[in-house]
């Protein structure tokens, strides 16, 4: 049996603009649906959001967005959209650890853990006769953004007894060997620039897990140069339909600069052009303003954007100077 793996696709995060909206839907009927019609695959788990069901047989591990308290999953979006008008709750949504058979094989099946079912969570992890663990799980040790190292939460050494864990959560795909971050099928903030996306499947019986790329790309970065570059008439083409900065290290033709701007916000129709000019005094020029709509909690939006200055700044140092600040006030 072979089964297609979701993770974070956390619909709503960039307020559902409609640029984004159509990113995601071209992923969906372009790549993500017509691969699992084409080799007729049934089944899909989501490691913690929402998603078109389309006739699949799917089902839902909570992840941290989806759940409205933090010591506890009880209450959150997706039973809340999946609950029936007589109060009756959908079947594949999973608020606790379970071990659930496919396809002759046992899996264990692993939502955010927090205070309410963190006792329950580690007997399953424990007493599961599964092999196999499937979850949206906060472990150290992995990186969480390209250079963004996570040092808090599970050690990993509570998953030893499973021949494979695959966890969403972390944006960034990485492993080493047992544990496996999926990371997310598309770009969504510009911390996923350059990196690569797909959706995985993963086959019960050889238990091989499959990556099927996706190519498309929606933050693109242009380095303005005219000492050494003729930009008059630079091929814009791959910059259509996307978010795009342009970080200007020499500009000493002022018109060739104001057309290339010019044909990039009316000539190829690009969703948004920031301009970066002064790469030394104002490092948080190229932070998104949308950060804040991300949904996030504030050491994780901290965390963010820190993430997206464009700078050589020690960002791992930067952040853990944020964390200690943020905990000594928070004490006080």
């Amino acid at each position: 049996m072979k089964i297609a793996l979701l993770n974070d696709t956390h619909f709503g995060a960039r307020n559902d603009s409609p640029a984004f909206l159509d990113y995601f839907m071209r992923f969906y009927n372009e790549i993500f649906f017509p691969y699992l019609k084409e080799n007729n695959i049934k089944t899909l788990i989501h490691l913690g959001d929402v998603v078109d069901r389309e006739g699949i047989d799917t089902h839902i591990i909570l992840g941290n967005h989806d759940t409205y308290y933090k010591n506890t999953n009880e209450v959150n979006a997706i039973n809340e959209l999946c609950t029936t008008y007589d109060g009756l709750k959908e079947p594949f949504i999973y608020d606790k650890a379970i071990t659930k058979n496919f396809g002759g094989t046992e899996i264990c099946l692993i939502p955010w853990i927090c205070d309410d079912n963190y006792e329950h969570s580690l007997q399953e992890i424990q007493n599961s006769s599964a092999q196999l663990a499937l979850g949206h799980l906060e472990i150290k040790g992995f990186e969480m953004h390209s250079g963004h190292m996570n040092l808090q939460g599970l050690d990993k050494s509570m998953f030893h007894r499973f021949e494979k864990v695959l966890s969403g959560h972390f944006h960034k795909k990485s492993d080493d060997g047992q544990i496996y971050y999926l990371g997310t099928q598309y770009e969504i903030t510009w911390s996923d620039y350059k990196c690569p996306k797909g959706f995985h499947i993963l086959d019960t019986e050889t238990r091989e897990l499959a990556r099927v790329p996706n190519p498309m790309r929606i933050h693109k970065k242009l380095i303005y140069n005219d000492k050494e570059n003729d930009y008059v008439n630079m091929d814009l083409s791959h910059f259509t339909d996307t978010f795009v900065k342009v970080f200007v290290t020499n500009k000493t033709n002022e018109e060739m600069f104001n057309n290339l701007i010019d044909r990039l916000h009316n000539t190829v129709d690009t969703h948004e052009v920031n301009i970066i000019e002064d790469l030394n005094t104002d490092i948080t020029a190229s932070v998104k303003e949308d950060i804040l709509e991300q949904g996030e909690d504030t050491l994780t939006f901290l965390g963010n954007y820190v993430e997206q200055i464009d700078s050589k700044l020690d960002k791992h140092k930067l952040k853990s100077v944020i964390k200690d600040l943020y905990t000594e006030a928070s004490e006080r």
